[in-house]
């Protein structure tokens, strides 16, 4: 199995990739523009109007952003395994690290890796940018449940975009895969929420949700649902990799 795992040269030719790909690098860096910024923009309009008016949790409201974020993220998990699947990239990619397994386990360490690192600073940034807008109603860090949520939601961003390339690898298609999970995420999941008492819960962003919440909601607290979205990743990561291994390229 040693024999299968990432190489510090592997791991940078994947680094290389991303890097040189516009759309993929841009799609990182909009993680944090977007989150960050939609939710500095949103405190700044409305955050001193009343308590709540971002909503009626305020460690939720704190993170308001993450809605757009995840469209980034999703975007970059797609895009980074899509262009192996363009102009014959996959055969060019296996021919220079045959064994199929280190190939795609070192790009899945190296989207989840950049995912995770963006995702720290942004949650970092979007609740300290955000919470500067907020006056008597802001959060600090010291406030409960402020640390998890900021942890969380750099944990949710990399779950959401491993969770995206996963899904690119099994389907081959990153626009395919853009039209699936943005509006899973965005609509499905409500309409799911709103039409079953309990379901919605494990919905893989309500599940992750509950890392940013106050108070719990339903039977899943903040771990747990952190869990049960990361068991979703877990399915389309593994899809993936049996992808990789039996088609072929």
């Amino acid at each position: 199995m040693s024999t299968a795992l990432p190489t510090l040269p592997v791991l940078h030719s994947e680094w290389i990739k991303i890097r040189s790909l516009r759309g993929t690098f841009w799609s990182l860096i909009s993680i944090l523009v977007a989150t960050a910024g939609i939710q500095t923009l949103a405190a700044a309009l409305t955050g001193r109007a009343h308590e709540g008016s971002l909503g009626d949790d305020p460690l939720l409201a704190a993170f308001y952003g993450l809605n757009f974020g995840q469209i980034a993220a999703i975007a970059f998990g797609a895009s980074a395994f899509s262009a192996e699947f363009h102009h014959g990239g996959l055969r060019t990619s296996l021919t220079a690290v045959p064994r199929r397994t280190r190939f795609y386990l070192s790009k899945i360490l190296m989207v989840g890796g950049l995912a995770l690192v963006m995702g720290l600073v942004t949650g970092f940034v979007t609740f300290v940018a955000g919470q500067a807008f907020m006056g008597p109603y802001a959060l600090g860090l010291g406030s409960p449940g402020s640390l998890r949520a900021i942890v969380g939601s750099g944990l949710y961003l990399t779950v959401m975009a491993l969770f995206a390339a996963g899904l690119t690898a099994v389907l081959r298609s990153g626009v395919v895969v853009l039209g699936i999970l943005i509006p899973f995420v965005l609509m499905v999941s409500f309409i799911v929420g709103e039409a079953t008492s309990g379901l919605g819960q494990y919905m893989p962003d309500r599940a992750g949700q509950a890392m940013l919440r106050l108070e719990p909601q339903g039977g899943l607290g903040p771990w747990g649902g952190l869990g049960v979205m990361v068991l979703w990743a877990v399915v389309t990561v593994v899809g993936g990799w049996i992808a990789v291994r039996r088609r072929d390229a």
